[in-house]
């Protein structure tokens, strides 16, 4: 049977790799997978939390916001990569300290 603490336990190794991913990656896309990743943590958080610990389906709506503003982010950050390449030909984000042309 599969338990909280076995939840958790994934959920913080997400959590550590989308964290490693921030800290040391520089290329713009590696880090919006970062971000996302780090929102998946807490998204399986609310989730294991609302199934072991507070039954009502208020975890669950949590999440399908999560997901939605998420969705909304990758949307806006992708099309800011996408100029910024189309500008400077690179996605460095230590290259990328304006976004004059």
């Amino acid at each position: 049977m599969i338990t909280l603490t076995d939840y958790l336990v994934v959920s913080g190794a997400l959590f550590a790799v989308g964290a490693y991913g921030l800290v040391t990656k520089r290329n713009a896309m590696r880090l919006v997978f970062s971000v996302e990743m780090l929102i998946n943590a807490a998204n399986i958080n609310f989730i294991a939390f609302n199934r072991y610990l507070w039954p009502e389906a208020l975890g669950q709506t949590i999440v399908l916001f999560s997901i939605a503003l998420a969705a909304g982010e990758a949307a806006v950050i992708l099309a800011v990569v996408v100029v910024a390449y189309r500008l400077h030909e690179d996605v460095d984000v230590s290259e990328l300290r304006s976004l004059e042309g």
